[in-house]
């Protein structure tokens, strides 16, 4: 039998990130322990405490490492599709497990402001790398100008997305909208 090598690093943190994760599905904030982390990611608890000082911090960090995994860039070789797949994908993600966990942390962190903070900023930014992503290979095709690199500007159509769910308390938006979005909006601003 083979000697079993122990996981450090990158590959021990990334098992950690990944089975909070799942932790977090399943039982949400309230149902996430030190203990059920560990043992899912086949570790003890003092690797968690060495990289996270409490469960909250370990949540957020596992939703981050959620969050980014599950929005790469589409590729289809046109802008306006790898915008609308963009937008599906978020769209569909406002019910995802992702979207329940980020909930149910921001109501259990209240009382610890920096993590509340440091949600906030992933929700925020987690979907600026995504929209640059696919600006920057449409610009490479000359689909979009090169002034279109802004942040703002690249994530104008996911803007509006959000603006749908607050106005109107929608979980989902109908694809009209999304279309509407990307044609009436979004693909005149990066290509003006």
């Amino acid at each position: 039998m083979p000697e079993r090598t122990r996981r450090r690093g990158a590959e021990l943190e990334d098992a950690i990130l990944r089975a909070a994760a799942d932790e977090l599905a399943e039982s949400g904030y309230p149902g996430l322990t030190m203990e059920r982390v560990a043992q899912r990611a086949g570790t003890n608890k003092n690797a968690l405490y060495r990289r996270w000082p409490n469960r909250a911090a370990l949540g957020v960090a596992a939703y981050r490492h959620l969050a980014e995994a599950k929005l790469s860039p589409p590729d289809t070789g046109e802008l306006r599709e790898d915008a609308l797949t963009l937008l599906r994908a978020i769209n569909c993600g406002q019910s995802s497990p992702a979207a329940r966990i980020l909930r149910g942390l921001l109501t259990g962190v209240g009382d610890e402001p920096e993590l509340r903070r440091q949600l906030h900023e992933q929700a925020a930014e987690g979907g600026t790398k995504p929209w640059l992503a696919i600006l920057e290979k449409a610009i490479a095709r000359g689909e979009a100008r090169p002034g279109a690199r802004n942040p703002r500007v690249a994530t104008a159509a996911l803007v509006l997305l959000r603006n749908e769910y607050l106005t109107r308390g929608l979980t989902t938006v109908d694809d009209a909208v999304l279309v509407e979005i990307v044609d009436e909006v979004y693909l005149p601003l990066v290509r003006a």
